[in-house]
């Protein structure tokens, strides 16, 4: 009779004779992403051959704010600050049977003069948090004359085994009535801030998740600015 040979690093037989892949030594086997912002729910009985969890948590950026300036005037905004970001690896064993999962909506959009809003905290119950970052302020008035204004800064660092704050808004100066340059907005792990113009328009759109908004430039019109990215929380499913 033929006989199989079983790679105990890997394999185990149990009380029934079963040939069983040992708890642990499979790898990556599936990823979970909550990309809407939100609360949802992670079950862990839904995973019952989980071992580990890689856990990656981006907060929301903040939006620009809003300009509107006189006519001949110029107005010029900062960008929204990155969101922060954090990551652990936990064992099974850390989870609760079911982790509170919270994902950060992007600050909003200012219109007229009004200033960009906080970009939402995500999270994963209370094991991985990554803060949102700040609104661009809305803090030059109208006017002809040299002026700079100072973007906001990145968020702090969350909670985890590995965390990073987000980058901070870009500065905007004024020149002239005519002449002027919006900031652009903050960088953060998984996104990019928003560009920052020098022509009349409204705050520019980050890339990725978490990124801050491009700040809004105005020469005689009102600009709205623009939202900030959503944030995200991936978990990665090791078997």
């Amino acid at each position: 009779m033929a006989s199989v040979c079983v790679c105990s690093d890997y394999f185990t037989i149990n009380d029934d004779g079963e040939l069983c892949l040992l708890p642990g030594r499979q790898g990556l086997r599936d990823v979970v992403m909550f990309n809407t912002p939100g609360t949802f729910q992670f079950r862990k009985s839904d995973y019952p051959w989980l071992a580990r969890v890689r856990v990656l948590v981006q907060g929301g950026g903040g939006g620009s704010a809003g300009a509107d300036s006189g006519d001949n005037q110029c107005i010029v905004r900062p960008g929204g600050a990155g969101g922060g970001y954090s990551e652990s690896l936990l064992d099974v064993s850390a989870l609760g049977a079911v982790e509170s999962v919270v994902v950060g909506a992007g600050g909003t959009a200012g219109n007229g003069n009004a200033p960009g809003g906080t970009g939402g905290s995500s999270s994963f119950g209370g094991l991985v948090t990554a803060p949102g970052g700040d609104g661009g302020a809305a803090a030059q008035s109208s006017g002809a004359v040299a002026d700079a204004v100072q973007g906001p800064a990145g968020a702090f660092a969350g909670t985890g085994q590995v965390t990073s704050g987000g980058g901070a808004g870009g500065s905007a100066i004024r020149l002239s009535g005519s002449n002027g340059l919006a900031g652009g907005g903050g960088e953060s792990r998984l996104g990019h801030g928003g560009f920052g113009r020098s022509t009349e328009g409204p705050g520019t759109a980050s890339r990725g998740f978490g990124g801050g908004a491009g700040g809004a430039l105005s020469y005689g019109g009102a600009e709205d600015g623009f939202q900030g990215g959503r944030g995200i929380v991936i978990v990665e499913l090791y078997g």
